[in-house]
């Protein structure tokens, strides 16, 4: 029999309305010895059954759901979802074999994330109840959905958060570079110095998106990684991309892109810090048609919010000063704390002090492979904006 926790009273509207997670401190009672990833069943103060989730006596989120019905064949219930979130990615993306197939909560799947590189697939794990149970994910995996390779690749941060090892490993077959692409660039994918879990696939329709206004103009992509934004902007016929980054590996890496997809149109591999690139760039008074930004998260935790608004507004400011009249300024934020209505804000005040003014074309979050929950707002991170420069 699985263990049992009962809530605090009125704590289970939260969990009603769509939302996934139960607080260690909204926990009253605990029935049984239940451990750090075990399958509790969760009631409300009054006795009513309301779901059944992950526990984890040593977060401060002790209980992830995973079913609202009692758990009978765990299995069964993993490989459901995993169908399900696959059958989704392949509507959005009939012609791929490389996307996100599982975002976590919002495949209801908690704290598992899982990208697929043609078969072979990356995990990141970060929860204590789906590591617990990490083999029979990986089995499913290869009998239903015929990979080749399945390894972990996990961020130190959130594992710590759920008292978890910092350890990678190869669950299946042998890891390989791969070829692959978003359905328009191609990428070489080296897994064993890649960002993430390999590649930043919550952009992948943005780039498509921004490359629209890049047809015959010049192009600075800012923070490229392996080179999304300006390879689109490169397809769609930008007269020259200057790429910056300030790791010599991932501009070696848009090097190897840029041929893979046979592009022969002037480039700039530039390993500089993005904001002393555009600082240089400004003093000499060049400009761009369209400048793309995309930097890491500036606020990692709450507490360094004002900070990364700080870091936003310069950023934005220094962008704005390389974008010529009329052109184009698309900037990003990856950071969950900064809201989208404050993000707006940074921006359109980083175009009041640089004297001029910003219509939006479009704004978006993250890739349709990154499903979101209404209910749950930390599912939400990714903001996206193209502005004309006016």
């Amino acid at each position: 029999m699985p263990g049992e926790i009962k809530l605090n009273k009125f704590e289970e509207r939260r969990l009603h309305s769509g939302h996934q997670w139960v607080f260690s401190n909204e926990i009253s009672e605990i029935t049984g010895t239940p451990d750090t990833g075990d399958i509790v069943n969760i009631f409300s103060a009054g006795g009513a059954f309301i779901a059944s989730g992950f526990y984890n006596k040593n977060s401060l989120i002790g209980c992830r759901v995973i079913s609202y019905t009692p758990v009978k064949d765990l299995k069964e219930l993993f490989s459901t979802k995993l169908h399900a979130a696959f059958n989704l990615r392949t509507s959005c993306y009939p012609h791929r074999n490389s996307f996100r197939m599982v975002f976590s909560e919002s495949d209801f799947l908690p704290g598992l994330i899982i990208d697929k590189y043609n078969n072979t697939f990356v995990l990141q794990i970060n929860s204590a109840g789906t590591d617990k149970h990490l083999e029979i994910i990986s089995s499913l995996l290869v009998s239903e959905f015929n990979a080749d390779c399945v390894v972990t690749k996990n961020e130190p941060y959130f594992r710590s958060l759920e008292g978890l090892d910092e350890n990678d490993r190869v669950l299946h077959g042998n890891l390989k570079s791969q070829i692959i692409d978003d359905g328009v660039a191609k990428y070489k994918i080296d897994f064993a110095e890649g960002q993430k879990t390999g590649f930043y696939f919550d952009q992948c329709d943005n780039r498509e998106f921004a490359s629209k206004f890049c047809n015959s103009t010049s192009v600075l992509d800012g923070f490229c990684n392996s080179g999304g934004f300006g390879l689109h902007a490169l397809l769609k016929g930008a007269s020259k991309v200057d790429f910056v980054d300030s790791s010599a590996a991932e501009i070696e890496k848009v090097k190897q892109n840029i041929k893979l997809n046979g592009i022969v149109t002037a480039c700039g591999l530039n390993v500089s810090d993005v904001a002393d690139f555009l600082s240089e760039k400004a003093k000499t008074g060049y400009k761009y048609g369209v400048v793309m930004i995309d930097p890491p998260a500036f606020a990692k935790q709450k507490k360094n919010l004002n900070q990364a608004k700080q870091g936003y507004l310069r950023l934005n400011k220094l962008a704005l000063r390389c974008v010529e009249k009329n052109g184009f300024l698309v900037s990003s934020s990856c950071s969950y704390h900064l809201p989208q209505k404050e993000f707006l804000e940074i921006v359109n005040d980083a175009a009041i002090k640089e004297g001029c003014s910003l219509q939006l074309i479009k704004y978006n979050g993250a890739s349709l492979d990154h499903p979101s929950l209404p209910a749950m707002q930390e599912t939400t991170y990714l903001k996206f904006a193209v502005f004309k420069v006016l």
